[in-house]
Order: structure tokens, then C-alpha cells, then sequence
């Protein structure tokens, strides 16, 4: 069947079920580590400083990998980052009695090299499978991939859970690496060979962007996801667990659902924005602001003591789905703006931005939630979302705007 696709088509499946196979793993040793670790007897930080390394490599790995893609071919290190992945996982297969925080930490930090090593490669792979005037295509190829991938992202938490208990913490791993392996090995023989390799020679110093809409996007993503971490990763699953007494299973059950529907919406975006006339570099800002009414919404019903479990519930539901929209529009925005010759250089320093308001939110949640609690994580989430659309309204046009405006392709 594969072969009566257009080779475009077939190099986008392949790239496509390769970050489907390493999201999966990510989600579930992600969930594996926090519950196996918890069982042992770790304490709360220092299971939050196992992911330390993970978080802080992924920015690393962005501003290097772009360069390593656009110098050695996007093929090369989408199969580097699914070989480091197996590495982490066979890290995790030693004796129990091995299993120290620092080693442990190591291996996550391998897995964060391999997921935004993976991850970049295959949004930039996609900007050069389709042709510069069908940006409708792209936007929509992009909403999948990105979408697709955070749904799948939510599955691996289950699939880690019912691992864990199905086969426990080493056959799970074991399971893991070889599903993972198999992908490895059909990849290095199905992948295009060196799709995304730069026609110059891109010197070290080029990894930092000299563009001024991508440099906007980087400052525009960074702010975005810092202001979503900063109450999603710590301070909310504290709170539901601490103030509004959910149990572990019922907050983990709830979050991986959350990220499942933030998946779906992100692949449907294009549905959505594309009823506009308005280009997607203006109905950014739009979102923006929508997005920005949303924590402090939150923050308001809680302030005032109304209904806090269901104020929570809800306002997370709008917040996914304005979320959604923004992340999927920026993901798009990214690749409609990067050059095609060294595009992962561009994607690469876009998404190191990105692992920084990770980074950034990261730490300031755990921080502002245990010296002034939700709602002012809430608030600050709410001005780094306003920065943001102030940050991503500064878009120049492009030259040939035409080719830039998503129009829906009549089929």
C-alpha cells in the first residue's frame, strides 16, 4: 500500500510513526519513573529532581541538534535520538540496588537529548515534504504531528501505569526498548537519506538565529508554555491532591486525560482557524488575548471561593482548548517562517526556547505555589500569556504573503 503513496507521503508516515513510537515510550517511562521511585521511598523533590536533567538538556539539545540536522541530514538525528532513547531505557535495566538519583538522573537526561532531538527532526522534515505555495497542507500536517503527539503522549502515562503493573518496572523497560529497537531498525532503512542537510556548511556560530520573525517566535513560545507550567506541572496537582484531597490515581487519571483532549484540539486546529480569512500570524495575537482571560478567570473564582473543584475543572477545559490553538498555530508559524535550506536551525533554536519556558515554568511553580499558592501562579501565568501576545503581535508580513495566507484546498 505504501508504495502507491508519493514519496512526500511515505517519508512523512515514516517521520510520523517514528515520533509516535518515541512519544509513547517518553509518556510512559515518565509515569514508570514516578511511580516506581515513589514506591521506593523517594520523597517528593527528589523525584521532581529526576526530571532535572530531562528539562534542562532539552535546551541544550535544540540549539545543537539544529545545527547537527542542518550539517549531517534530519535522517541522522531522528535515528540519534531513537538510539539515545534506547540507551536511557537500557540504563534503567541494571540491578535495583543501582538505581541511584544520579543515575537515574543520567538517563533521563540521555532521554531529554533523544526527545528533542527526535521532536526537531520531525518538525523541520515536514517543512521541506511540502511545497511552499500549499501552506494549508503544511498547517495541517503540522496540527497532526504536533497534535497526535501529545495525545499519544497521554496514553503513554496509562500505558506506563498498566505496564508497571502488568509486567513490572524492569519488563516494562525491557518492553519498552525492544518495541523502540524495531522502530530504530525499520527507520534506518526506510528514512530518506540526508532530507534536511544544508547546502552550506553551517558554521557553530550559526546556530543562533539571526531572523528576526523566528527570534519573535522563540521569545513568543517561551513565554507561552512558561506560562503554562508555571501552575500545570507543580502547583496544580499539588493542589488538587493537597486542598482538594484527590487521590494519586484520580489526579495522574485526570491529567493524562487533560493531555489527551489538548492533543486532539491541537489536531483540529486548523479547522478552526482556517474558517478565517484573517492570516495565522494575526490570529495569533487573537488568541493570545483569549487565552491570557482564561487563568485569570480561574484565579478569580478561586479568589472568591466559588466552587473550587469545579471552577478548576472547567477553567482547565477552556484553558486546553485555547492552549491548543495558540501551541498548534505557533508550531505552524515556526515552519511557514524557517528558511528551507538549514531549516532545522530554525526549528532548533525555536523549540530550545520552547524547553526554556519549560525550564522556566518549571521551576517558578513549585517556587510561587509554596510561598503564595494557586491563584498567584495563576496571575503570573496570565502576564506571561498577555507578554506573549504582545511578544508574537510584533510579526512582520511575509514577502509573498499569498503563499502565506491558509486557504482550504478544495479536494
Amino acid at each position: 500500500m505504501l508504495a502507491t503513496l508519493s514519496p512526500a507521503v511515505r517519508q512523512y508516515l515514516i517521520v510520523t510513526g517514528n515520533y509516535w513510537a518515541f512519544t509513547l515510550t517518553d509518556g510512559a517511562l515518565r509515569m514508570l519513573v514516578v511511580l516506581y521511585f515513589h514506591q521506593l521511598g523517594y520523597s517528593a523533590l527528589e523525584v521532581a529532581m529526576l526530571f532535572l536533567f530531562y528539562e534542562l538538556f532539552g535546551v541544550v539539545t535544540n540549539l545543537f541538534g539544529g545545527w547537527l540536522g542542518a550539517r549531517f541530514g534530519l535522517n541522522r538525528t531522528m535515528n540519534i535520538g531513537l538510539g539515545l532513547q534506547i540507551a536511557a531505557l537500557s540504563m534503567l535495566l541494571v540491578p535495583p540496588h543501582w538505581l541511584s538519583l544520579v543515575w537515574v538522573m543520567v538517563a533521563q537526561a540521555l532521554s531529554g537529548i533523544a526527545k528533542d532531538l527526535n521532536k526537531m527532526s520531525a518538525k523541520s522534515t515536514i517543512k521541506l515534504l511540502v511545497p511552499d505555495n500549499q501552506q494549508g497542507q503544511l498547517y495541517r500536517w503540522v496540527a497532526i504531528l504536533t497534535g497526535s503527539k501529545n495525545t499519544l503522549k497521554g496514553v503513554g502515562f496509562f500505558l506506563g501505569g498498566l505496564l508497571l503493573t502488568l509486567l513490572g518496572f524492569q519488563g516494562a523497560i525491557l518492553a519498552m526498548a525492544i518495541g523502540l529497537g524495531l522502530v530504530w531498525l525499520a527507520s534506518l532503512i526506510s528514512l530518506k537519506r540526508d532530507v534536511g542537510k544544508a547546502k552550506f556548511k553551517p558554521k557553530f556560530k550559526d546556530m543562533w538565529s539571526k531572523s528576526r520573525p523566528i527570534n519573535i517566535l522563540a521569545a513568543a513560545r517561551l513565554l507561552l508554555f512558561g506560562a503554562r507550567d508555571v501552575w500545570f506541572v507543580v502547583a496544580l496537582p499539588v493542589f488538587l491532591a493537597s486542598q482538594l484531597g484527590w487521590s494519586n490515581w484520580l489526579v495522574g487519571s485526570f491529567l493524562a486525560a487533560w493531555v489527551i483532549g489538548y492533543g486532539v484540539v491541537q489536531g483540529l486546529a486548523p479547522k478552526l482557524t482556517q474558517r478565517s480569512q484573517i492570516p495565522e500570524h494575526r490570529q495569533a495575537r487573537i488568541w493570545a488575548m483569549a487565552l491570557t482571560l482564561s487563568p485569570l478567570a480561574i484565579a478569580a473564582a478561586l479568589w472568591l471561593g466559588i466552587a473550587p473543584a469545579p471552577s478548576l475543572v472547567i477553567g482547565l477545559m477552556i484553558f486546553g482548548v485555547l492552549f491548543a490553538i495558540n501551541s498548534s498555530l505557533h508550531s505552524y508559524l515556526i515552519v511557514a517562517y524557517a528558511r528551507a535550506d538549514g531549516v532545522s536551525m530554525d526549528v532548533g533554536f525555536y523549540y530550545m526556547a520552547n524547553a526554556a519556558g519549560r525550564l522556566l515554568g518549571t521551576v517558578l511553580s513549585g517556587w510561587v505555589y509554596q510561598q503564595h499558592g494557586l491563584v498567584a501562579c495563576l496571575i503570573i501565568s496570565a502576564a506571561l500569556l498577555l507578554l506573549s501576545g504582545i511578544t508574537v503581535a510584533r510579526l512582520p508580513e511575509r514577502a509573498d504573503n499569498s503563499t502565506f495566507k491558509v486557504k482550504t484546498e478544495k479536494k
